[in-house]
């Protein structure tokens, strides 16, 4: 994985991956130490980012490394019109590793493909979020002990879910059994159901959250995103479409863990916060324990 980029959660094979998710128990032991004090780090967020951009600072800064980059593109050279090739190669001489958020779906690929430096993509637009992926992936199998024959419902917004994107991709390795909660509107695109057909996996489509709870190992809740509706009146009428209550948890499965890759609005209830099986802040720290690993990994320090 040296010097390897990480655009696509398919650029990393399934021994890869959880190669990575095997570093990074190391690093959850012993989260503190000074294996990237000689390297730069680039953290380019072209778009707003909390967990993402402050959990990969986070991971830079306790393994000792530098940081340096912009965490919204209207303060750099991007507003005088540079274009994304000129911001790549230049910030490329200034760092060992790029981080790149864009919402621009492809721009990460793009990057990859002319920067002398590794690229970790944190997001591109409504494509891929394989950073969350691996996050994701290490928060099931603590919680579940495996990643093999679980029962994953995803819910809310999977036509435009990055995250939900890349996570069903990287569980096709592992005979999953889906099931996909959405508005019709934003049903789970074709081209990432091709990956579950092709495995010959299993997976149902609902329209109403109670349906699929029962079945469920992995409960992972997703908002609706405001951001990627071009007319404002569809989003106000299915913006409220799946809100999960303390008390709709009272029946599920005994394993079942609730996660979310946040921001949440109020997909979630405030009551379920306090319940056992919700994960979703344990989740989050998760991110930086993977993210130290995939670091160490790609600059060849682990």
């Amino acid at each position: 994985m040296k010097n390897k980029s990480l655009v696509s959660i398919n650029d990393y094979s399934k021994e890869e991956q959880l190669k990575i998710l095997e570093i990074a128990k190391g690093f959850e032991k012993n989260p503190v130490q000074d294996i990237l004090k000689d390297h730069v780090i680039a953290s380019l967020f072209f778009e707003p980012s909390t967990r993402t951009r402050l959990s990969f600072e986070s991971a830079v800064s306790r393994l000792g490394g530098k940081i340096i980059g912009f965490s919204e593109a209207s303060n750099t050279s991007v507003k005088k019109g540079e274009s994304l090739r000129d911001t790549i190669l230049t910030i490329a001489n200034y760092s060992d590793l790029i981080i790149m958020r864009n919402p621009i779906e492809g721009s990460a690929r793009f990057a990859s493909e002319i920067s002398p430096v590794p690229i970790i993509n944190a997001g591109d637009g409504a494509n891929q979020h394989p950073t969350q992926t691996l996050l994701d992936l290490y928060s099931i199998i603590k919680t579940q002990g495996t990643l093999d024959n679980l029962h994953v419902a995803f819910v809310g917004d999977l036509k435009y879910g990055r995250t939900v994107h890349s996570l069903v991709i990287a569980l096709c390795n592992y005979n999953t059994t889906f099931h996909l909660v959405s508005p019709l509107e934003l049903k789970l695109p074709s081209s990432v159901k091709m990956y579950i057909k092709e495995r010959k996996l299993a997976y149902h489509q609902y329209t109403e959250l109670e349906d699929a709870i029962p079945s469920a190992d992995v409960l992972y809740m997703t908002r609706i995103q405001k951001e990627r509706f071009s007319d404002p009146l569809e989003f106000e009428r299915i913006k409220n479409s799946y809100i999960l209550s303390n008390n709709m948890l009272d029946n599920t499965k005994e394993n079942i863990k609730v996660l979310h890759p946040l921001p949440r609005v109020n997909e979630i209830n405030i009551n379920v916060d306090t319940n056992p099986k919700a994960y979703y802040f344990e989740q989050a720290l998760n991110g930086v324990f993977v993210r130290q690993a995939l670091m160490a990994s790609i600059l060849g320090l682990s």
